[in-house]
């Protein structure tokens, strides 16, 4: 797997000279010890949660003399009987002091009892500080069976004594911290991790790859630097922890190998793992090193901490072959040699990180509160008053949309097309009536368009789609229609109720449209209510009042839009009652109008000499219109045009149809204007506007917010959602924790 790069890279092994620039040189130890101050502090916070802090990890097999190790390191002694094994991380935080040696114990939870991660770790001193060295062994055994017990309080484990070792979890990801002080401590910290089980008799399956997943979290990140132990009496390509490390630090940029047990290596074999001190085998970049600790014997016997750097000094220096290694190479022998170069590694990468965490600490800190603002805003304190408060936004906020607002999705602007294609709807159900006779096979399929004034009024409506049913009414067809309804009529005279049959056979066409374009604005109005509705109340409490809102809107606009249907029939059947309109001059306009259409149109079929005779009279090519009009002038006729000369012809048998025609579509024109206009006005009223007036006290009503129950409503509508409620105390302890190290920071001078 790819590795990013490593803080580390940088820091060669050579930084340190043959002597071991260490602890004690006073240029160095009172800048280092600062830092690390510093970056204990930043891990006290939690921020490792969500940024990388440099820090030491030990890790190792089961019985890879890691134990061993750490104790050499921190001059106290770990828990070794049975059971006891490291079973959660055990953090050590060396700093030296002229103060007397002590040590303060505390416990750390970044997770619950179920292992549910914590917003913010959770710290906990564990008992007084500690200034006997004996005494810590049993604090720590005392602090792990806490941690291994998180449904308990601790101070049960502080206090009692126990026989049962029986814990409620095996291992856990939360950690004991030492924060060990006094003269000679090195100024140094690293966390020891549980041991990697090596197999199923170690453990069981679930624990090995919890321990392994514990471990991984720590030395996957790129500023862990990973303390490799290694036991000399064991085959090297046989310890996990090797493989582990090298999947996670391929390089080796960022691994430092110790080499344990030495004095256990069997006879012969002691020059195997001479080409790791030299680096020549599995190089690192910070070497490795070779520590020799206490025999269990020693330890039982109750040797004391420079007794034992004493013994292993004696070792490297007599026994062979480390005895031999060239001084180039004695350097990375020994505990003390291990000690000085940790401590110069980890400060080095504190220093290098510090500019790097203060930029990631501001850019988390900007995207938590980023996260936060996109969240609903936290329940108020005066529920009632925000329920309130939003209901009057959301109306205030559909009362905008229904009066209009610009852009192509506005509501007006959505059902505009509708509106036009019903005003289609109505228009092509205009009669199709035809001045020539349906026998006449010569003119019936001639193309007889709409006047020129229809088609400045209305636009092009060709004749051919007016009808609905395409079916054109020839003249023959209205004057059989006249003769048939005559009942007392003297001879030339036609009922009216020719005129009102075609009529109510236009109207009765007019509600299927009109319903349509009902239909069509109660669903866009609906859909466009739905989304702010979503926009208004979707964030507030557990959606609840979203719910309500839109079920009470939804219902009030189903009043309206019957309303507003109830209307629409009431408009149509008035125009299926008698034909009325007080328009008098614009009926009998269009009359006259349409008549002079039909009979012009006829008079093509019937007498087309005379009527091309009529259209080229004003025309040098036909002088003998001229002539004629002359010698009506001299009869004493004068003022004749002419298009009047029609009227010499003899009397048209179809007049009576003709007229008939010209009336029909004379009112047509009166009432589909008429009904264009009162239909989307009544959607207008009743629907669109009809939802914004008095929906306030709807909801209210509807909500019961106004009664004496309404605080209690409302505090359950205010209610938030149990997901968005972690979500806002996760960010918030998040921000803590991050605004908590950023003050630390910024408090530090170097």
């Amino acid at each position: 797997m790819s590795t990013p790069p490593s803080p580390l890279s940088d820091l060669s092994s050579d930084s340190a000279s043959d002597g071991g620039v260490g602890l004690l040189d006073p240029s160095l130890s009172q800048t280092r010890r600062r830092m690390l101050d510093l970056v204990n502090r930043l891990h006290n916070t939690g921020v490792q949660v969500d940024i990388d802090l440099p820090q030491i990890a030990v890790i190792g097999s089961q019985s890879a003399g890691k134990s061993s190790l750490i104790e050499s390191i921190s001059g106290i002694t770990l828990p070794r009987a049975t059971g006891t094994c490291t079973r959660c991380p055990t953090e050590c935080r060396l700093a030296r002091s002229d103060n007397p040696w002590s040590c303060v114990v505390e416990l750390h939870s970044i997770t619950d009892k179920n292992g549910e991660a914590l917003g913010q770790s959770r710290n906990e001193t564990f008992g007084d500080p500690i200034f006997d060295k004996s005494e810590v062994e049993d604090r720590i055994r005392r602090a792990q069976r806490a941690i291994l017990n998180p449904s308990k309080s601790a101070r049960i484990f502080l206090n009692d004594d126990f026989d049962d070792e029986t814990t409620e979890i095996s291992f856990s990801r939360n950690y004991i911290s030492l924060q060990i002080s006094g003269p000679g401590v090195a100024d140094l910290s690293f966390v020891d991790l549980p041991g990697l089980i090596a197999s199923s008799r170690g453990g069981n399956d679930r624990e090995i790859e919890m321990v392994k997943s514990l471990v991984t979290s720590y030395i996957e990140k790129s500023s862990c630097v990973i303390l490799l132990t290694v036991a000399c009496e064991t085959d090297f390509e046989n310890q996990g922890a090797h493989h582990l490390t090298k999947k996670y630090d391929p390089d080796g940029k960022r691994t430092i190998g110790v080499l344990t047990k030495p004095d256990r290596i069997q006879r012969g074999d002691e020059m195997n793992w001479l080409p790791l001190i030299r680096n020549e085998q599995e190089p690192l970049e910070n070497n490795w090193y070779c520590v020799k600790q206490p025999s269990p014997h020693d330890i039982k016997e109750g040797i004391t901490w420079e007794e034992a750097r004493e013994g292993e000094n004696d070792f490297f220096s007599v026994t062979s072959p480390w005895s031999n290694l060239d001084s180039i190479y004695q350097k990375y022998l020994r505990t003390t040699n291990l000690v000085t170069r940790l401590s110069t590694i980890l400060s080095d990468l504190i220093s290098k990180r510090l500019p790097q965490i203060q930029i990631e600490l501001e850019n988390t800190v900007q995207k938590t509160r980023t996260s936060l603002a996109q969240l609903p805003k936290p329940p108020s304190s005066d529920p009632v008053g925000e329920v309130a408060g939003r209901l009057y936004t959301f109306v205030d906020a559909l009362s905008r949309i229904l009066e209009g607002v610009p852009g192509a999705d506005g509501l007006l602007q959505t059902i505009r097309p509708a509106q036009e294609a019903f005003k289609r709807a109505i228009r092509s159900s205009a009669p199709d009536f035809r001045p020539f006779e349906q026998h006449d096979g010569s003119v019936c399929d001639a193309d007889f368009s709409d006047p020129d004034f229809l088609v400045n009024e209305d636009g092009d409506f060709s004749q051919a789609a007016t009808d609905e049913e395409g079916q054109a009414i020839f003249i023959d067809q209205v004057l059989d229609r006249a003769f048939a309804a005559r009942t007392r009529e003297l001879p030339g005279h036609y009922p009216f109720e020719v005129q009102k049959s075609f009529i109510s056979e236009i109207t009765r066409k007019w509600e299927a449209p009109a319903k349509v374009l009902c239909r069509f604005v109660h669903n866009t109005l609906a859909q466009h209510v739905k989304d702010l509705i979503h926009l208004h109340f979707a964030s507030f409490g557990q959606g609840s009042l979203e719910q309500r809102v839109t079920i009470l809107v939804q219902e009030y606009m189903k009043r309206r839009a019957e309303a507003a249907d109830s209307l629409i029939s009431k408009f149509i059947s008035l125009e299926q009652g008698s034909p009325i309109t007080l328009n008098e001059h614009y009926l009998a306009d269009y009359k006259a109008k349409f008549l002079t259409h039909y009979r012009g149109a006829r008079q093509k079929t019937q007498n087309p000499d005379l009527s091309y005779a009529i259209e080229s009279s004003n025309s040098t090519e036909y002088l003998g219109m001229q002539d004629i009009l002359a010698g009506l002038a001299n009869l004493g006729l004068n003022g004749v045009a002419p298009e009047d000369l029609s009227k010499l012809l003899p009397p048209d048998r179809m007049d009576p149809a003709l007229n008939i025609m010209a009336d029909v579509r004379a009112y047509f024109q009166v009432a589909y204007k008429r009904v264009v206009d009162n239909v989307p006005l009544a959607i207008d009223h009743e629907l669109v506007r009809g939802v914004g007036r008095d929906l306030l006290p709807t909801l209210y009503g509807g909500l019961n917010i106004n009664g004496p129950d309404a605080l209690r409503i409302c505090r359950e509508l205010a209610q938030e959602s149990p997901n968005v409620a972690g979500k806002r105390e996760e960010l918030l302890k998040r921000l803590d924790r991050l605004e908590i190290a950023s003050r630390e920071l910024v408090t530090v001078g170097f």
